[in-house]
């Protein structure tokens, strides 16, 4: 059992763990943002973009702590971040409240462990808690091993939709 906060998680099918010391997953605070920040540029770079990273330190920690227009979820090893999950609330005019997954990412030596399947149920549960009518995100079309991780959790890839987006500086 893995908690943070009023939520809690109970893995229903106990996966035997690989690693030696304890994986505690939780709920970012405060202190957090620079390990979440430096995952955030691990994965632009897995993604072929760390260019476009421009997002501080600074306005992540004003972002989650202050303003709290999103939040995290935490995977640590022995007090390190390893992995995290980012979100937020969206809106659809069709379902109505909707948790919008913005980033999703363990660091490639802590995969194949359970970590992941871990973080991204817990973020499942914490949209079902907020009483979201779904939770929605985003892969890339070349990324198959993120695709087959989401196939495996039982998700929909919908390719039916083309993303539109308008950047301001």
């Amino acid at each position: 059992q893995l908690s943070y906060g009023k939520y809690q998680y109970r893995n229903k099918n106990p996966i035997q763990p690989s690693w030696s010391t304890m994986i505690q997953i939780r709920k970012a605070k405060l202190g957090d943002e620079a390990g979440i920040h430096q995952l955030i540029k691990e994965l632009a770079a897995y993604e072929k973009a760390p260019h476009e990273v421009t997002n501080t330190i600074d306005e992540l920690k004003r972002h989650l702590f202050e303003e709290e227009i999103c939040h995290s979820l935490v995977a640590l090893e022995s007090n390190r971040i390893i992995g995290f999950s980012l979100y937020y609330m969206s809106y659809s005019t069709w379902k109505g409240k909707c948790l919008y997954l913005e980033d999703f990412y363990v660091q490639p030596t802590h995969r194949k462990k359970g970590i992941g399947e871990l973080l991204f149920n817990q973020t499942i549960e914490i949209a079902k808690s907020l009483k979201a009518k779904r939770m929605d995100w985003q892969v890339l079309s070349w990324n198959e091993i993120a695709m087959n991780f989401y196939k495996k959790q039982g998700t929909i890839l919908d390719s039916g939709w083309v993303q539109g987006r308008i950047s301001f500086n």
